[in-house]
């Protein structure tokens, strides 16, 4: 693993677990094509020319608190040296496994952190055609529109919202380390296919992004989708990975979190019990636990969340995007 610069956004609200991607048209230097033209993984259309020989592309042209952007790179040849940045942060590449007609296809995701300042962020993009080294450089402009997250009330055991010097010292501990964990990256795509909700039979959540006030005290946003289910009922890894953290914590209870690779880590918060140990390699559909209701919970359900890049954003959005 590369160690990370470490993140200036609080994590303290993943533990918390106070953490929609719905469709908005925002502005960007972005054109129009057919998907035969200018390929994407999700043949949206949406697509700029990076000059004669690269196009760049973008599964929407739209951008929210707390989305997910997928971006593709549609070259004549394999790139070297591909560096990429988008809201000062560097962008992890994949190359997609079969070429696309006479095309080479390359990925990144872009994280929109639900906290993001709205407005307008820029993407640079520079590489090379080994081995004459020609050179090829592109720049957008992205406009980041505010989520419009709801509000509720919670009333929950006073002992979670009033820490005591312990607890207060436990959480802050155990924020700083999954802090840590999110600040690593793992150079290499870990994934294949498609991510799944961990639910089986489940379709979609709740309350991604909310603002929670707990006890009459206003708390941080909520940073995952909250998904129902009967206690017991088996929870399994959305994609292949590595169990990074398999223990109790003090507000999400029995926790597991996989790292996918490339800046991509799912976390799974409430569980009952859990079925895999740190450093374990899992595929998709692997049993990591069963539902529950440990930790700060009203009831049985999985706080599902998703963290790309440091952003964090709503898991339902790499499920949509049929990577």
């Amino acid at each position: 693993m590369v160690k990370r610069t470490k993140l200036s956004l609080s994590l303290a609200p993943i533990l918390l677990l106070t953490w929609a991607v719905v469709p908005l048209r925002a502005r960007t230097n972005l054109g129009q094509a057919p998907a035969a033209e200018h390929p994407t993984a999700q043949s949206t259309g949406f697509f700029k020319p990076c000059g004669a020989e690269v196009t760049l592309g973008l599964s929407s042209a739209a951008a929210r608190q707390g989305g997910l952007l997928e971006l593709t790179l549609s070259s004549r040849a394999p790139l070297a040296q591909l560096k990429g940045e988008w809201a000062g942060r560097a962008l992890p590449f994949w190359t997609a496994a079969a070429r696309q007609g006479a095309q080479t296809v390359q990925h990144a995701l872009l994280g929109v952190d639900l906290e993001r300042k709205p407005g307008r962020y820029e993407l640079d993009l520079s590489g090379r055609f080994p081995p004459g080294d020609a050179s090829f450089a592109c720049h957008a402009s992205i406009d980041v529109a505010a989520g419009k997250f709801a509000v509720e009330s919670l009333k929950v055991a006073p002992g979670f919202v009033e820490l005591s010097p312990e607890d207060r010292a436990r959480a802050n501990k155990e924020s700083e380390r999954v802090h840590a964990i999110f600040a690593r990256l793992t150079p290499e795509r870990l994934w294949s296919g498609p991510f799944q909700i961990p639910l089986t039979g489940s379709h979609s959540g709740h309350n991604f992004g909310k603002r929670r006030v707990l006890n009459g005290t206003s708390g941080s946003p909520h940073t995952g989708l909250d998904i129902p289910a009967p206690a017991g009922t088996p929870i399994h890894a959305s994609q292949a990975g590595r169990v990074v953290l398999a223990e109790n914590l003090f507000f999400s209870g029995n926790t597991v979190i996989v790292d996918h690779g490339l800046g991509v880590y799912t976390f799974y918060g409430h569980m009952k019990s859990i079925n895999v140990t740190e450093n374990e390699d899992v595929q998709v559909g692997a049993v990591l636990g069963l539902v529950g209701s440990t930790g700060r919970a009203t009831g049985p359900h999985l706080h599902w969340s998703l963290i790309v890049d440091g952003a964090r954003v709503n898991p339902l959005g790499i499920v949509r995007l049929k990577l």
